[in-house]
Formats: C-alpha cells, sequence, structure tokens
C-alpha cells in the first residue's frame, strides 16, 4: 500500500467518522510507545517497512502487507487516537461502521498472522534490520525500534602464569607423582561410570518417547490431517453465515399488546412479537441482521474441531461468513463447514463422487452414475435420521489442502465432526480403503439418529478413495 492508497483509506475514514485530525490538530506524540525516546526518521520507517512487505514471509499475503502498510502509515501519520479494531475492519475490509465486533474476528486474526510474520522475518534476519517494526500483543499499534549494535567486550590481556607450582611438580621423581595420582583416578573412575548410564537412560527414554510420538502421528486422524498439521500455517476453520432477517422494530412496536412491552433491544432479542397467524406483514418490517445467521450443527462442529487441533499442538483460527475470501484459501490449509449454507461446500463438491443435489428429489447426498445411491433425510414420529459427508482433498480448486465437513442437517453436520474428532471412528471408518489412502483423496458418507434434537453415534454409509 503506498502514500496514495493510505490517503484514500484515510479520507474513507474521515467520512465515516474516525476520527483523523486535520494537519493543524496532528499531535507531535513520539512514535515510541515509551516517552523520552527520540523517534525514528520516517524514511528508516518506510525502507523497514519496504523490506518486510518484499520478504518472503509476506510476499504471498495480500492482506497482510495491506494491514502491516496501514497500521504503520496511521502511525506515522501521528494520530492522537490509538488504532482501534472497528476503524480498521471499516478502512480494511468493508465492514459498516456500526458492526458487531465481538462477533466478526476477521482483524484480530489478521493481526495474530501479521505477528507471527514479523516474528518470522526477524528470526530469518536477526543480522540485518537495523529498525524492527512490531505490532504488540493486545495492541493494533505497531511499534518501532532501532537496533543498535551490541558493544564489543575488550578482549582481556592474559595474565602471567605461576610457574613455580608446576616446577615444583616437575621436580619430582616420576614414581611420586603416579602415586599421587591414584587416589584422583579412583574418583574419577566410579564417575565416569555414573555418568555413562546415566546417558544411557536418556538415550533410551529418548527412544521410547519418539516412537510413541511416530504412532500417534501415524494415527488415522493425524494422518488423515497430516498435510495441514504439516503447514506453518494455521488451519482456518470457516464457518457459512446465511442471510438472516429479523422483524424491524416498528413491527414490534406495531403488535405490541402494552405501550412500551418491546421498547428495549433485550426484550426484542428475547420474544417474538405478538402476532396472529392472520395478520400481514410488509417487506419493509423486517430487516437484515449481519451478525446472526451462525447454525447450530455448524458451531458444535467447529468448536469439536477447534478442541481436536489443539490436542494435536496445530493453531487454527475460526473465519465467518465474510471474514474469508478466496485469497485466504489459497494461502492456508482450511476445514469448510455446512452444506446448503456454504456455497464453496457446495461448488466444491458438485462435481465429485459423492455431492450435494437439491432438486425436484430434495435435498441429499447424491452418489454419482445412474446407479448412485442417494441418503436424504429420514422423519418417524420419535426420530429422525441426518446425514453428513466428510471429504478431504489434498490439493484441491484452491491449491491447498481442504476438508469439507457437512450435513443435510445440523445434526448431520456434528456427525461429519464426529466422525473427525471421536475416538477410533475414522480407523473404523478407513479400515478396509487402500494402504496409500493418506496420499489420496477421501469421502465418507455418516448417517446419525436424532433423538429429539439430539445426534446419536455416527455411522459409516459409504466411503470413496481416489
Amino acid at each position: 500500500m503506498d502514500t496514495e492508497d493510505f490517503q484514500s483509506l484515510r479520507t474513507t475514514g474521515e467520512q465515516n467518522d474516525f476520527g483523523a485530525p486535520s494537519d493543524d490538530q496532528k499531535s507531535s506524540a513520539s512514535l515510541f510507545p515509551e516517552e523520552g525516546e527520540a523517534p525514528p526518521e520516517p524514511h528508516l520507517v518506510t525502507q523497514a517497512l519496504k523490506r518486510i512487505i518484499e520478504s518472503e514471509h509476506f510476499r504471498t499475503s495480500t492482506r497482510g502487507k495491506q494491514f502491516l502498510s496501514f497500521v504503520v502509515q496511521y502511525r506515522l501519520e501521528n494520530y492522537p487516537e490509538r488504532l482501534n479494531e472497528r476503524t480498521i475492519g471499516v478502512a480494511l475490509f468493508n465492514r459498516r461502521q456500526d458492526y458487531f465486533t465481538a462477533d466478526d474476528s476477521i482483524v484480530r486474526a489478521q493481526a495474530r498472522e501479521v505477528r507471527r510474520r514479523l516474528e518470522k522475518y526477524h528470526l530469518a534476519n536477526p543480522q540485518n534490520i537495523p529498525l524492527r517494526i512490531e505490532l504488540p500483543v493486545g495492541s493494533y499499534t505497531p511499534v518501532f525500534k532501532i537496533e543498535v549494535p551490541p558493544k564489543e567486550e575488550p578482549t582481556e590481556t592474559p595474565t602471567s602464569v605461576d610457574l613455580t607450582v608446576w616446577s615444583a611438580i616437575d621436580a619430582r621423581p616420576n614414581s611420586q607423582i603416579e602415586g599421587a595420582l591414584v587416589p584422583l583416578k579412583k574418583a574419577i573412575l566410579p564417575l565416569t561410570y555414573g555418568l555413562a548410564v546415566s546417558v544411557l537412560c536418556v538415550l533410551v527414554l529418548s527412544f521410547f518417547l519418539y516412537h510413541r510420538s511416530a504412532r500417534r502421528f501415524r494415527s488415522p486422524v493425524t494422518e488423515f490431517l497430516a498435510p495441514a498439521l504439516a503447514s506453518s500455517r494455521p488451519l482456518l476453520i470457516c464457518l457459512p453465515q446465511p442471510i438472516f432477517y429479523r422483524p424491524s422494530p416498528a413491527l414490534f412496536k406495531r403488535s405490541a399488546k402494552v405501550p412500551g412491552e418491546f421498547d428495549r433491544q433485550v426484550y426484542r432479542m428475547n420474544h417474538a412479537p405478538d402476532l396472529q397467524p392472520s395478520d400481514t406483514l410488509t417487506w419493509r418490517e423486517m430487516d437484515q441482521f449481519r451478525e446472526f445467521g451462525v447454525a447450530r450443527g455448524d458451531v458444535q462442529a467447529a468448536v469439536r474441531l477447534v478442541g481436536l487441533l489443539d490436542h494435536l499442538g496445530k493453531d487454527s483460527e475460526v473465519r465467518i461468513g465474510d471474514g474469508y475470501s478466496f485469497e485466504d484459501l489459497r494461502n492456508s490449509p482450511a476445514v469448510l463447514i455446512g452444506a446448503y449454507s456454504n456455497l464453496w461446500v457446495i461448488e466444491m463438491t458438485s462435481r465429485l463422487h459423492f455431492s450435494f443435489a437439491d432438486d425436484e428429489k430434495g435435498e441429499r447426498i447424491q452418489e454419482q452414475g445412474s446407479s448412485g445411491r442417494s441418503w436424504k433425510k429420514v422423519y418417524t414420529s420419535s426420530s429422525s435420521e441426518d446425514f453428513g459427508l466428510v471429504t478431504r482433498l489434498v490439493n484441491s480448486s484452491t491449491g491447498q489442502f481442504v476438508v469439507l465437513v457437512a450435513g443435510l442437517g445440523a445434526t448431520g453436520s456434528d456427525a461429519a465432526a464426529d466422525l473427525l474428532v471421536g475416538p477410533n471412528n475414522l480407523e473404523k471408518a478407513l479400515r478396509d480403503a487402500p494402504k496409500d489412502w493418506p496420499q489420496k483423496n477421501v469421502q465418507i458418507v455418516v448417517s446419525t439418529t436424532v433423538t429429539g434434537s439430539t445426534a446419536g453415534p455416527g455411522k459409516v454409509e459409504a466411503v470413496y478413495v481416489w
């Protein structure tokens, strides 16, 4: 992002009431958070920024470069206000001025990613960074630090050695010297044996732990997720956010049985309007709410997957709705959750052996071919049967490793996630799969019996490996 781009964002910020000061209102605050330190020259900061965004650690991340450039330029402008999450969300990610930051983590996630890249850049260039740009945890305001070369320690002048003792030893007969060394040898010998035994114990323990870890890595779950675990990038867990509508405050007010019944937002959020089946509505009486709409089953699946990845020691980031783009999917391995609410899942599975169909025959999981099997939700008086699909694509259309976890309904998505996180579920599902399945694409159809709104244990219906 060059200066003109930043000025454009700055103008947008002023139009959105960011509080950006005019030239005569700019503060002369230091570029450092600590008082009393002289700020570096802006051209040094600009040069350091240019080296960073052109490095291998930022070159492939368009959003990372834009984010870092924006916060650095904002800091160089010496705005009196500290840079906040909403300002960045509106300016860089096209969020509305009143968007709900607690439910939209795109700025926080991008800041974590930039911090990781900066850390790797600094570690890779420890001796060649005259000025460091850092983004402290919990802040969006960068800090600029001038690296001062360490002072060279003066070389100590060797002092003279008193040779009197050694002269005395040299003057002694050899037999006396050997006699004096015998007790020393007796003392060193047990110590040598003890040290050797300790080293041997450490080697045996290391060998045991290594093979234990290797066996764990060779488990079906870790082999299923191996490409993502091997990546240095965090695994993105992407949830859809379908369009969601709620009654407008005007509709609540019109339906109120007593004056002031729905005046408070908390009451409108927790109660339905007092409407009858015969009441008519107009479209203007419905409002679109962007802060809502994530399906319960998708959230449950995401929570279970985050727990699994944390157990495996893999970093993950949850993205919701428009909090991720195709560019993000090109740069990181990902798990996409949801079926008919997620266009990416429908598109990626549309030409696979198992796909999600939606036509005159209804919503279902459909197998390719004229005699292909199909699975659709079944309802009875006391329970229902739902279905889910897990898809593993080693090299998807994004160029990255992708896992798709989706169900016909919320309980189907939950059953699909349980296939990955449940103990031994994946091992049972792939028991008859080809031995080289870890190098291939995999699709698994699962079913679950639902009582009330609770899914039962999943059952594998079909497996396809190619």
